[in-house]
């Protein structure tokens, strides 16, 4: 950025007219100033631990050793208004609102790597081509790579969850399918505590991130940064998946996202001009010329810095490099389900007893961190398909380079998809209020995550339960912040949840027999013909189901007089002072839907609450019901 100075390693920065530095020398003085564009820092001796005055121009804070960076004496420490740790889904949005007040600074961390290649979106194809999306899921350049202990419920198979890792986080990873769930999450969520996060104050959020292809709406959005586009294609499989999901008596939706959620339909998906239109490119990069944001990468943030109950700032590594920065305002975890709650516990806030195990020292006690772990579950139904029209052919070699080379000149055809282009939303049984499972269907075959190669001409839909009760946790494994912390889902452990599973596969096998299939349907490859009692259906769910890699809600929001509560409404961690959480693990239960749109909401609304707006309200949207309970359809 060429209008950014930086002095010594890290650096005070003189932005034009509104940068404001902080700087540590010998672990004795801290100075803060605003400057003028011919400012000069001039030493300010103080006592007291981090106390604050005002001198003409300049703003004063004092350090007691204990508190301040053990670097070497030549060495810089910045500070900021605010330090966002986690270039993620919400990372990335709370860096471009902040700054939008070009009196504030930020400092945005992303211990992974940017999602461009010397700026280059085709030398970046693995992200940035919609098809190309698993990957980075056979690897871990963008990806945290995590794994669950055995499953007890599931065969004590241990599960594999990725995470992103990179400029734009899972943004960069996922299948850019863009659902925001149902009405009634957000009005459960405030039931649960989650004071002013019902619909009527999340839509006008979702509206304000959103630019849809097909226009502003009473629920859809123009003009924000995140572009969507509705499912287009003309593949006869997904035409057939839509009309036979109304041939077994569910209704069309024209959008999920809008009035009516329940019902079979086009997918809306994040996806521009055929690229994937991750937070990185809608909310970051846009803005990476403004002088009062620097974005670092390759930072493995290791601590948050206390002074009291005060966040003051965060350690972190880069370049093998032990780093400090300091935060004028505040310091705020966009780490994501994992990484929020584990960065946490390393620095003292969390179940003291566990972390006094540790020999963690505690700065607060919250039992809630780590716990209240929730995540989706899916598996896929396969169907062996006659006739020559799946993806089979378009995985080969030499199509796969015919499709690449289309894509990489003019970002059209095959390339441009990421061809999960239809789906649904229906209820698992009578007196179900709304939709609790979905649908997401496949013209193609998937082993093992993608990374084992399809083998048949065959399609498939992904089905699940969208409302699980089964809970689980997170803990530290160590305290080495490299070391993946113990991650237990706990899957599959009530009896509901296996109900809900074997309802899946049956109505799956139901919209698959269908009239609309006919000219298509050969043999069931999965379950297969010889899975038909329910304790067969049981057992094939232990054995396959996987991870959608929705992890969600280890750091919930709720009241105050909840113990497991570890934000309020306001995201601001309880018994703390500077410190926020915004990310999915603020969900104070999981959404009947994708994670990455409700995210990026909750972003934009925290973003509003940091700056001190009012909040945006929309009261009175009308939302579907069904005519009757009595039925399941």
């Amino acid at each position: 950025m060429s209008s950014l100075v930086t002095l010594g390693q890290t650096g005070i920065q003189r932005v034009g007219e509104m940068t404001r530095g902080r700087l540590i020398r010998d672990s004795r003085c801290l100075f803060t100033c605003v400057a003028g564009r011919n400012s000069v820092l001039k030493k300010l001796n103080t006592k007291s631990p981090f106390s604050c005055s005002i001198t003409g121009r300049y703003r004063r804070f004092s350090a007691s050793a204990a508190h301040c960076s053990t670097s070497p004496a030549h060495q810089k420490t910045p500070s900021y208004s605010y330090v966002i740790v986690g270039a993620g889904s919400a990372g990335c949005v709370l860096a471009n609102r902040l700054t939008e007040d070009a009196h504030e600074s930020v400092l945005l961390l992303e211990a992974g790597p940017k999602d461009m290649l010397l700026g280059s979106v085709r030398l970046s194809w693995k992200i940035h081509m919609p098809a190309a999306l698993t990957y980075n899921l056979c690897d871990d350049k963008y990806n945290w790579y995590y794994h669950t202990l055995p499953q007890a419920h599931m065969d004590s198979r241990v599960m594999y969850w990725p995470r992103g890792r990179v400029w734009g986080g899972s943004s960069s990873l996922n299948a850019m399918v863009y659902i925001r769930g149902h009405a009634e999450d957000y009005n459960r969520w405030q039931r649960e505590g989650a004071e002013g996060w019902d619909y009527e104050h999340c839509l006008p959020y979702f509206k304000k991130a959103q630019c849809h292809e097909l226009g502003e709406n009473r629920y859809r959005g123009g003009s924000g940064p995140l572009h969507v586009s509705r499912g287009k294609t003309s593949h006869p499989l997904h035409k057939a998946f839509i009309e036979a999901g109304q041939q077994a008596g569910y209704p069309f939706t024209d959008d999920m996202n809008g009035y009516q959620q329940e019902g079979v339909g086009w997918m809306d998906m994040t996806i521009y001009k055929g690229k994937r239109w991750s937070t990185a490119s809608a909310y970051l990069r846009p803005v990476l010329g403004r002088a009062n944001l620097k974005a670092e990468v390759r930072c493995l943030t290791t601590k948050i810095l206390f002074d009291g109950n005060r966040a003051v700032g965060v350690e972190y590594i880069q370049n093998g490099q032990k780093k400090r920065v300091f935060a004028d305002k505040e310091v705020i975890l966009s780490g994501g389900a994992i990484n929020s709650p584990q960065l946490l516990m390393l620095s003292g806030v969390g179940n003291a007893d566990d972390l006094k195990k540790l020999g963690i020292a505690v700065v607060q006690h919250l039992p809630g961190v780590g716990s209240n772990l929730q995540d989706h579950l899916e598996l896929y139904v396969q169907q062996q398909c006659t006739q020559p029209i799946t993806l089979y052919k378009a995985q080969k070699p030499f199509h796969m380079v015919k499709i690449g080379l289309e894509w990489l000149t003019v970002f059209t055809g095959y390339g441009a998809t990421a061809h999960l282009e239809s789906g649904g939303f229906i209820r698992s049984r009578p007196h179900v209020t709304h939709p609790d499972i979905q649908f997401h269907f496949l013209p193609s075959q998937v082993i093992d995550h993608g990374r084992v190669a399809s083998k048949i001409e065959a399609y498939q839909v992904h089905v699940g339960p969208m409302r699980s009760t089964s809970v689980g946790w997170m803990k530290l494994k160590s305290t080495n912040p490299l070391d993946h912390p113990y991650i237990q889902p706990n899957y599959l452990s009530s009896d509901i949840d296996v109900w809900e599973f074997r309802e899946s596969i049956k109505l799956s096998r139901e919209i698959f027999a269908q009239k609309a299939f006919d000219p298509f349907r050969g043999p069931e490859v999965q379950p297969g013909p010889q899975v038909q009692s329910d304790a067969d259906i049981d057992a094939f769910v232990r054995q396959k189901a996987d991870s959608a890699y929705h992890p969600s809600c280890t750091c919930k929001m709720g009241s105050p007089s909840d113990p497991m509560a570890v934000v309020d409404s306001d995201t601001r961690v309880l018994g703390l002072e500077k410190l926020r959480v915004v990310d999915a693990s603020i969900m104070p239960s999981i959404i009947s839907g994708y994670l990455n749109s409700p995210t990026i909401m909750m972003a934009e609304k925290a973003a509003d609450i940091i700056r001190g707006r009012s909040p945006l309200v929309d009261p009175g949207a009308p939302v579907y019901q069904p005519v009757t309970l009595d039925t399941q359809r």
